[in-house]
């Protein structure tokens, strides 16, 4: 179950509550008990980060680990363009 973040328009009196997702939001305030509270938007609890969990967790046969099989556009040409590079600059000093 999500934990929703009121604030009451009235008095300002802020509170987080356990309810369902199904669940009616809200309406009256416990402080001042004014029927002025709404819910507010929050960041979420968790945060995926990284590579991913689920590249090697819920992939099976040749779908699992896709990200270490591709290659970053332009790796070879780049380093090919490098070394050209290099040798011209040579040719040119000299």
């Amino acid at each position: 179950m999500p934990i929703y973040e009121y604030e009451c328009k009235a008095c300002g009196h802020r509170l987080d509550k356990l309810q369902k997702i199904s669940a009616d939001p809200l309406t009256d305030c416990p402080a001042c008990e004014s029927a002025s509270l709404s819910r507010l938007v929050s960041a979420a609890g968790f945060r995926l980060a990284g590579g991913g969990w689920y590249e090697t967790d819920f992939k099976t046969g040749s779908k699992k680990n896709l990200a270490a099989d591709a290659k970053p556009a332009g790796t070879d040409a780049g380093s090919k363009n490098a070394a050209g590079d290099a040798a011209s600059k040579k040719g040119t000093a000299a």
